[in-house]
């Protein structure tokens, strides 16, 4: 079994992508607390999942949306 074995489709990984974008940069127009701190986070780990196509999530879940 491959960890890092691609899991998500195109359409996915591009809203994933487009919703990052809006979530990283959070602490930089809002007062910088925890909260900003963990929305920006979720923008990065939804970066990465965009980026390289692989959510740990589906794979504990065992879910697959790319067409193989």
């Amino acid at each position: 079994m491959n960890l890092f074995k691609k899991n998500q489709n195109n359409a996915e990984r591009s809203l994933r992508f487009i919703v990052s974008l809006f979530l990283l940069p959070v602490p930089l127009f809002l007062d910088l607390s925890l909260y900003t701190l963990i929305i920006s986070a979720i923008g990065g780990i939804l970066m990465f999942n965009a980026l390289s196509g692989v959510c740990m999530i589906y794979k504990v879940l065992g879910v697959d949306t790319c067409k193989t």
